[in-house]
């Protein structure tokens, strides 16, 4: 007889079903964590926070670290532990970040509904690398790297346009529109309703089989990141899309030719084509447009991805 199993079991991120941009955004931020992170914006229900961990567990072996909505600079930053402290005994209590740079990944859930002070902390640290602390009779500076992913409900509040600018690579989710993927996301919940219940334990089998596939590809593909090259006409492909499309400063220029890289990486290619560009541009630059401010600032049509399309074009002609 099945019985229930007392571990949360989570569904392998192999098998989640469709989140293509998602999952791409996730591999590239691993891939090359010089990108700076990953932003998620969709509705409730669209499985960000599933596919986060399912990643998270897939790649470090256990879930993100996750932020709370109301975390203060002491439970991000780290501080003293006070009923040690009280007895005149002093002990540092680590904070979340550094949690997460043992851990390997820093997922903060509706971030929009965060205290923009703590968020830049957060994006700061995540894009140097370092954790300086200095309050409190505490002064120390640490060494950190830890993979950032934010998710968010727009319903619910936006983001500045600083503070976007400051995420890599933004995905914009909603539910799946077609009818068979639908059904396939459907018979995989349910399949998996069955699996954590010790019906047809295969199932969770074969995910973690394919994870631990997909993980050495993605681990092979972050070694060999810096054997790409990335020549001077790319650079100006790279340059030049993110100028035509209005990024704001030049971070836009830079987290589009890194994702390139990481994608071209990811196909074992020995430099970045300008198919690779095309394919980073709108996760690079959607949030950068100067109408960014506004959730329908950062939508990505057919315009945009014909203008993209023209802009290789004319890049080709120049060569």
């Amino acid at each position: 007889m099945a019985g229930e199993m007392t571990e949360p079991v989570l569904l392998p991120y192999s098998l989640v079903v469709g989140q293509r941009e998602i999952k791409k955004a996730l591999e590239l931020n691993f891939v090359a964590p010089g990108i700076g992170g990953v932003l998620i914006s969709g509705q409730r229900g669209t499985a960000k926070s599933t596919t986060v961990r399912g990643f998270a567990v897939m790649m470090y072996g256990e879930l993100p670290v996750t932020l709370p909505i109301n975390a203060t600079d002491d439970r991000v930053l780290g501080g003293w532990r006070l009923d040690e402290l009280m007895r005149g005994e002093p002990h540092r209590q680590p904070g979340l970040l550094e949690e997460a740079g043992e851990r390997g990944l820093l997922y903060i859930d509706e971030v929009n509904l965060l205290d923009d002070h703590v968020v830049n902390i957060i994006l700061d640290v995540a894009s140097t690398g370092v954790l300086t602390v200095q309050r409190e009779g505490i002064d120390e500076r640490k060494e950190l790297r830890f993979g950032l992913v934010g998710t968010m409900n727009p319903e619910e509040g936006w983001l500045r346009p600083q503070l976007l600018d400051r995420f890599g690579l933004m995905v914009k989710v909603r539910a799946e529109e077609d009818p068979e993927l639908r059904r396939e996301i459907l018979t995989t919940a349910l399949a998996m309703d069955q699996a954590r219940h010790g019906v047809d334990p295969g199932l969770l089998a074969d995910g973690r089989a394919g994870d631990a596939e997909l993980r050495a590809e993605l681990e092979a593909a972050r070694a060999r990141l810096y054997d790409v090259a990335v020549s001077k006409d790319i650079a100006r492909l790279c340059a030049d899309v993110a100028a035509a499309f209005q990024a704001a400063g030049h971070r836009g220029d830079v987290v589009l030719a890194l994702a390139a890289r990481a994608l071209a990486a990811r196909e074992g290619a020995v430099g970045v084509g300008p198919a690779h560009v095309a394919d980073a541009a709108p996760m690079a630059l959607r949030h950068r447009r100067g109408d960014s401010a506004q959730e329908g600032g950062t939508g990505w049509g057919q315009e945009e991805e014909s203008r993209l399309a023209q802009l290789v074009v004319e890049w080709r002609r120049s060569l």
